[in-house]
């Protein structure tokens, strides 16, 4: 889900902006750039999810003016590449939307917050709960990383929209339409799931050494 057109108040604009950009100078201070740099084949990967899930946000469905419905594949590249370089696609993604005039540069740091922050926050909590609470079984990696933990990271997004909207809303019928929208999660959740535990699968089966949250030695050769 994305917000398109202004409707929350300009101090929580910049309140989100500058909270986005101290979460991505995080990311940054990783320097996750210079896995890229070293390894060729993941820099190839990155750059074609990338520039894939760029191209699946254009299926969207424009519940309101100013709110779309999509699906954002956040907490896959979580998995697949760990939070820095996935908040790095996110951010990238992110302003290409701006770019080809989809969404506003004003809220560049809500739709960081909504699509990348808050569902890459809780996905890399679940991954730790997995890596270190858990079973060393891969259907309990799959399951509950791939499935359960794309659908909880999507609820979080969309109940982090929700709770924007009626922090700051500049307009009380935005604010009714939000409500409104927050019906529409239970429906959002299963089809994140479901795909980012099918796409999990097929990696975990094919290519397990393409998910840097997988240890295939520890899940697979042990057993």
């Amino acid at each position: 889900m994305t917000i398109a057109e202004p409707v929350l108040a300009p101090w929580l604009l910049w309140l989100c902006g500058l909270v986005a950009l101290v979460v991505v100078g995080l990311a940054l201070s990783k320097r996750p750039w210079l896995a890229l740099l070293d390894d060729h084949p993941l820099q190839h990967r990155w750059l074609a999810a990338t520039v894939m899930v760029m191209l699946l946000w254009q299926l969207r469905a424009q519940a309101v003016d100013w709110l779309t419905l999509h699906l954002m594949f956040t907490a896959l590249l979580t998995l697949i590449f760990k939070a820095p370089l996935a908040l790095l696609s996110i951010t990238a993604i992110n302003v290409a939307m701006v770019l080809l005039g989809r969404v506003d540069w004003s809220l560049l740091g809500v739709n960081m917050l909504v699509t990348g922050v808050v569902p890459a926050l809780v996905m890399g909590i679940v991954w730790r709960l997995v890596d270190r609470r858990l079973p060393d079984n891969l259907m309990v990696f799959l399951f509950v990383c791939g499935f359960f933990g794309s659908a909880l990271a999507t609820l979080a997004a969309g109940l982090a929209a929700v709770g924007l909207m009626a922090l700051g809303a500049s307009d009380a019928e935005a604010l009714r339409q939000a409500l409104e929208y927050a019906r529409f999660l239970p429906l959002l959740m299963p089809s994140e799931a479901f795909i980012t535990g099918m796409l999990m699968s097929i990696l975990l089966v094919y290519h397990p050494g393409w998910v840097a949250t997988f240890n295939d030695h520890r899940y697979i050769d042990t057993k």
